[in-house]
């Protein structure tokens, strides 16, 4: 692998956790608490110097007891326990300080939660990941990309990109590369398009095939890994397709790692976790 594509530098001494930015996940909601956790964690071992998760007020004693080093923001909720679309100015307030913000991860298809994912994409000005439930929010309001403030990196698999280009994952599948490619330049966000050799697109048209991961990483919770990877790394101030390139790179690589140690079949997402420092470290060598 040539390293010099990544850009990758090695920390200061004299350096703060300021430095590495804080990180706003929206995230979770009743029975997807595992997204946020996954995401969170993956977050922090990728080395974000702060982060702060936005969760369902009834939840935050549940994820308190699961983060040690993660701070969070209580919000209003739906009776489903999702976050309700009274949220929104708690979390605009917040995203003034945040470096980069995740917004997705098990936040569920509640209707009003969806239309906060929707405002809130909108709306938000910091650099931007887009997931999972909040990827489901745009199928057919994909205007709302039009209008995002900051640099904006989306990370649909193959069922997800086929629900936003109203397509089939069959379609999606077969034409992976340019769709991707087209998607990134028409909507002016780096795409990564997920699955067998991940896709990433600029909006520039620059597209990166990745080679790393492994089939036991089609495991529930592996694709909150990745935002949580590509989060921190847009957080530090790496430009948007750089962040998603080496996001992918290295979120596979410590699959490899895993699969070699435990095998395909046992692999599951908290293990890429675990085995992220040694990715990180074969990368900064």
């Amino acid at each position: 692998m040539d390293k010099t594509k990544f850009n990758i530098l090695k920390r200061r001494s004299d350096t703060h956790k300021g430095d590495y930015g804080h990180i706003l996940i929206v995230a979770g909601a009743a029975g997807m608490t595992g997204a946020a956790y996954l995401a969170c964690e993956a977050a922090m071992v990728s080395g974000a110097g702060l982060v702060t998760l936005a969760i369902p007020k009834s939840l935050n004693s549940i994820m308190a007891v699961k983060l040690v080093e993660v701070m969070t923001l209580t919000l209003p909720e739906t009776r489903h326990q999702s976050l309700s679309r009274g949220a929104y100015n708690r979390i605009m307030r917040f995203c003034l300080k945040a470096s980069c913000v995740l917004i997705g991860p098990g936040v569920s298809r509640d209707e009003d939660t969806q239309y906060l994912m929707r405002r809130l994409i909108k709306d938000i000005k910091a650099a931007m990941v887009i997931d999972a439930d909040a990827i489901n929010a745009l199928a057919g309001h994909l205007s709302c990309l039009a209008k995002a403030g900051g640099e904006v990196i989306i990370t649909p698999h193959p069922g997800e990109m086929a629900g936003l280009l109203n397509s089939n994952n069959l379609c999606v599948n077969r034409n992976k590369k340019n769709l991707a490619k087209k998607f990134a330049t028409e909507y002016n966000v780096t795409t990564v398009l997920k699955g067998y050799g991940t896709i990433v697109a600029s909006p520039k048209g620059e597209v990166f095939r990745n080679n790393t991961g492994n089939p036991g990483m089609a495991s529930a919770g592996c694709g909150d890994v990745l935002s949580g990877i590509i989060s921190a790394l847009l957080a530090s101030g790496m430009p948007a397709f750089k962040a998603a390139r080496l996001g992918v790179y290295v979120h596979g690589l410590a699959g490899d790692l895993a699969a070699k140690e435990i095998g395909e079949i046992s692999l599951r997402a908290r293990d890429i976790i675990r085995y992220l420092p040694q990715a990180f470290k074969k990368i900064y060598g």
